[in-house]
C-alpha cells in the first residue's frame, strides 16, 4: 500500500536515543527535537514504551477474532460534536477500486465503506485485531486456500437504503482487476483469483463477461483462487473488496466522487485533493458492525494545509483547535512540546521507505550501490523534520520490523545501516567508469519540505560524483510521473505500506515482473525483472503455509544481496498530534492512521 502521498523525498537516521532529544546527533547536526533548546529531559515511561513499539513496526501478528459482534460502545462517548482533520496530504482517489494510498484506504473503510472483514483495535494489546464485518464471520477456506465462502449478514442498506447485495461483491472484485482504469489500485485479486491473469475489468473488458472469480448463492459468497491465498480474509478487508452495486458504478469517474457508503458515515461535501466532508448514513446498523462507531455528527476533511500551520494550532490548544486532529506527524522541533502536551500519539506500522533505481537504465549494481552511501540520510531527514528513532528507523532490507520471517542482514557487505560516505560512493562510481552519471528524480516544487529535501540530496549526491538532476512536479502530479514507465526518470522514490502481515504482500507487488504493464509500472517503482525472482516468489506462495514466512525472509535477503533493486532510506513510525476535546486516537498499527472507528468529542 502507498503512503498518503507521494514520497519525494524520505529519510533514514541511525536510531537515537529520546533523552537527547534537543542534542546533536553526533555529525554535528541539531536534529530539532525541543526546538533548539537542548533539553536532555528524559522521557516518560509511557513515551519510551511507545517508542518501542514504534521501533517494532507494524508488530501486528495474526490477531484475529471471528466472533466479534456489535454494537461497539466506548465507555465515556457521547454522540455530537464535528472532528475537523489537517493535513498537508492531499487526497488521491476516494474510488474503492484504487483507493490504495495510506490515509484514501483509512478514511474510506474506517468510516464510508464496509466490506466482509475490517480491522478492529484491541485497546488492551495496542493492537489491531482481523475480525468480520458485513460477512458473518471470517469465512471458510477449502484445505487447500483455493476456494473461500463467506455469509453475508441480511438486512445491510447503501446509504440510499438500497439493500447490499451477495451480487455486489461481484462487481467489485471484477472491478478489481480492471488494471486500466484502476492502474494504481491494488493488484491482489489479478495476482491470485482465477483468470485474474486474463479478466480486463468491467470497463476495459466485455462487462462481466468471462469473470468466474466469484460466485454467489443467497446469501453464500465463494472466491476462486488459482493460487492458494491463505491471507483472502485480509484482502477482503479493502475498500476495493466491499460492495459495490453495477448500476450505480457505471462511470467511475462519477462514482470517484461519490462512493456509495455503506458505513456510519457518507460524503456530504468533496472536492479532490483539497476537502472532504461527512455527515451521518442513518442507514447504517451499529448491531451489524463490530468495530465502527457513530459519536461524532460528522468530520471536516482539509488537506492542504501547512504542516507548519498544523503544528501551530493544534499547539495553541484553542476554540476549534480542541476538536481538531491530524495523521500528519508532527515537526521534529514541535515533537517535545508536544510530548510534554499529553495529545501526542506514537506507534509504528509496516512501512518502508526506498529510493528504487530503474532498473532497466541504471543497470549496473556498483552504480545502484553507490547511490545509497551517497544519500544524504542525517541532512535529508533533517530537511523533512523527521524525528529519529520516532518516524523514521533505519534498515536495509525490504521486510520492516514485525514482518514474520524477517532477518537483519547487510545488503551491501560492510555497509553501515543509514550512513553516508560519498567517497565510497565516488569509488564505486570510478570503479563503474560512471563518474558524472546523471541521476534524475521527481520532486515536488509546490512542496517545502520537498524541496528542502532535494537540495540535500543534490549536494550529497554530486560530493559522490553523480550528476544531480531532480525533475520537479507538484504534490497533485508527481504521483503520475512516477507511474509512468517512459517518463524521463531514472529513480523512482516511494513508500510502500504492508497489506497483511506477510512477505506475500512485498515482493509480489513491488518486484514481481508480472506487476509490470504497457500503461504504467505498477507499484514495481524499480521497473525490476529476473525471472529466478518471479519463480521463486511463486514456489513461495504455493509452499505450505508454516514454511512461507521463513521463505521470504530469505528471499530479502538474496534479492538485496544479489540485485539490490532499492535501498532503504527509513522504516516508518508516526507521531501524530490531536486537540484536548478529541478522544480514541490511537495509532492503527497496520497503516500508520488514527483509530477512525474509536474517534469522538468530548463535550
Amino acid at each position: 500500500m502507498r503512503l498518503r502521498k507521494p514520497i519525494i523525498a524520505v529519510t533514514v537516521i541511525s536510531a537515537f536515543a529520546l533523552a537527547a532529544c534537543g542534542g546533536g546527533d553526533g555529525d554535528g547536526n541539531d536534529d530539532g527535537g525541543d526546538g533548539g533548546s537542548g533539553s536532555s529531559a528524559e522521557p516518560s515511561d509511557e513515551t519510551s514504551q511507545k517508542v518501542d513499539r514504534a521501533n517494532e513496526g507494524g508488530n501486528t501478528g495474526n490477531g484475529q477474532d471471528p466472533t466479534a459482534k456489535g454494537p461497539v460502545e466506548l465507555e465515556g462517548a457521547t454522540e455530537g460534536g464535528t472532528v475537523k482533520v489537517i493535513s498537508a496530504a492531499g487526497l488521491n482517489t476516494m474510488d474503492p477500486s484504487e483507493a490504495y494510498y495510506q490515509n484514501t484506504t483509512s478514511i474510506l473503510t474506517g468510516l464510508v465503506t464496509r466490506s466482509l472483514t475490517q480491522y478492529k483495535y484491541d485497546a488492551e494489546e495496542d493492537t489491531m485485531i482481523l475480525v468480520p464485518d458485513l460477512a458473518t464471520d471470517l469465512g471458510t477456506p477449502s484445505e487447500d486456500f483455493k476456494t473461500w465462502t463467506f455469509e453475508l449478514q441480511e438486512g445491510l442498506k447503501y446509504e440510499d437504503g438500497s439493500p447490499i447485495k451477495a451480487e455486489d461483491f461481484i462487481y467489485s472484485a471484477a472491478r478489481s482487476m480492471d488494471r486500466t482504469q484502476f492502474p494504481e489500485g491494488p493488484a491482489f485479486s489479478n495476482d491470485y483469483f482465477v483468470g485474474g491473469d486474463t479478466y480486463e475489468g468491467p470497463y476495459t473488458g466485455n462487462g462481466l463477461d468471462g469473470f468466474s472469480a466469484v460466485t454467489v448463492k443467497g446469501n453464500v459468497i465463494t472466491y476462486k483462487m488459482r493460487t492458494p491465498f491463505p491471507d483472502l480474509p485480509y484482502w477482503l478487508s479493502f475498500a476495493a473488496m466491499g460492495p459495490i452495486p453495477e448500476a450505480k458504478a457505471s462511470d467511475p469517474a462519477a462514482y470517484a466522487l461519490k462512493p456509495l457508503a455503506s458505513g456510519p458515515y457518507k460524503f456530504d461535501e468533496y472536492t479532490p485533493e483539497k476537502s472532504l466532508t461527512l455527515v451521518r448514513n442513518d442507514q447504517w446498523d451499529p448491531n451489524s458492525d463490530a468495530a465502527r462507531t457513530q459519536y461524532p455528527d460528522g468530520y471536516e476533511f482539509n488537506f492542504q494545509t501547512a504542516s507548519e500551520k498544523i503544528d501551530e494550532l493544534l499547539l495553541s490548544d484553542n476554540g476549534d483547535a480542541q476538536t481538531t486532529m491530524t495523521y500528519d506527524d508532527v515537526l521534529a522541533n514541535n515533537f517535545k512540546a508536544f510530548n510534554d502536551s499529553g495529545r501526542l500519539e506514537i506507534g509504528g506500522f509496516p512501512l518502508t521507505s526506498y529510493w528504487a533505481p530503474d532498473y532497466r537504465k541504471i543497470t549496473d549494481l556498483k552504480v545502484r550501490q553507490a547511490l545509497a552511501y551517497a544519500y544524504p540520510y542525517d541532512d535529508a531527514y533533517l530537511a523533512a523534520g523527521l524525528i529519529k528513532g520516532v518516524t523514521a528507523i533505519p534498515g536495509q532490507g525490504l521486510l520492516p520490523p514485525g514482518t514474520p520471517g524477517r532477518v537483519d542482514f547487510e545488503a551491501i557487505e560492510g555497509y553501515e545501516t543509514g550512513t553516508t560516505d560519498t567517497d565510497k560512493a565516488r569509488a564505486l562510481l570510478e570503479e563503474a567508469g560512471a563518474v558524472g552519471y546523471e541521476i534524475k528524480w521527481p520532486y515536488a516544487k509546490d512542496d517545502q519540505q520537498a524541496v528542502a529535501t532535494k537540495d540535500t540530496i543534490v549536494a550529497s549526491l554530486e560530493k559522490a560524483g553523480f550528476k544531480a538532476s531532480p525533475v520537479p512536479s507538484t504534490v497533485a502530479d508527481v504521483s503520475t510521473v512516477r507511474a509512468d514507465p517512459d517518463a524521463d526518470i531514472n529513480v523512482r522514490p516511494a513508500g510502500w505500506i504492508a497489506d497483511w502481515p506477510s512477505g506475500a504482500t512485498w515482493f509480489p507487488p513491488l518486484l514481481q515482473s508480472t506487476n509490470l504493464k504497457a500503461e504504467g509500472v505498477g507499484s514495481n517503482y524499480s521497473v525490476f525483472s529476473e525471472q529466478a525472482v518471479d519463480d521463486k516468489i511463486q514456489e513461495i506462495l504455493e509452499s505450505p503455509i508454516e514454511e512461507q514466512p521463513d521463505a521470504w525472509g530469505a528471499l530479502d535477503e538474496e534479492v538485496m544481496t544479489t540485485y539490490f533493486p532499492l535501498f532503504v532510506t527509513r522504516y516508518g513510525g508516526v507521531a501524530q498530534a490531536h486537540g484536548s476535546k478529541i478522544e480514541g486516537h490511537s495509532i492503527d498499527n497496520t497503516i500508520g492512521m488514527p483509530t477512525w472507528k474509536d474517534i469522538h468529542v468530548v463535550q
